[in-house]
């Protein structure tokens, strides 16, 4: 299975984010962070808000943090909400659409990667590798102005 680019936009934000517990960040520090085009963090963040995953706070001192704990969010989450969680193969123009034995498979085979995505949460895949968010951090002290007092795994 192959995801978007907004999947892994998201994926990507909202890690950034689950290291910044309690900031408001700024969509343009998330784009400057990861160097992705501040449109596509954009459309990202918009999306991320109306799913739930965000919350966002308009005005000079707004910008997005995570609506739930790191904890409380899945992989498998934001991925559903990214890809909109529709068929892997349009079938609509096959002539053998609603008699095809590869359709079925292929929706048991999506459950199943979805699934296993719901076992990892956001802070789970923050704390998988050592140098996940220290890395992270050391761009939000580069890029941002509001960088966190302690490092994540004290507060995660």
């Amino acid at each position: 299975m192959n995801l978007s680019k907004f999947t892994d936009y998201a994926f990507r934000s909202c890690l950034y984010l689950a290291t910044r517990p309690g900031t408001l960040v700024s969509i343009g520090e998330i784009a400057r962070a990861h160097e992705i085009p501040l449109s596509s963090v954009m459309k990202v963040v918009n999306q991320l808000v109306d799913g739930g995953i965000l919350s966002s706070t308009r005005g000079r001192a707004g910008g997005v943090e995570l609506a739930r704990p790191a904890a409380d969010i899945t992989i498998g989450e934001i991925a559903r909400l990214m890809e909109n969680d529709g068929p892997i193969v349009d079938c609509t123009s096959c002539l053998i659409e609603d008699r095809c034995g590869v359709f079925p498979v292929l929706d048991v085979a999506k459950a199943a990667f979805y699934t296993s995505l719901d076992q990892i949460s956001l802070e789970r895949a923050l704390r998988s590798h050592a140098e996940c968010a220290p890395v992270l951090l050391e761009r939000a002290s580069m890029v941002g102005q509001r960088a966190p007092v302690t490092a994540p795994s004290a507060t995660l």
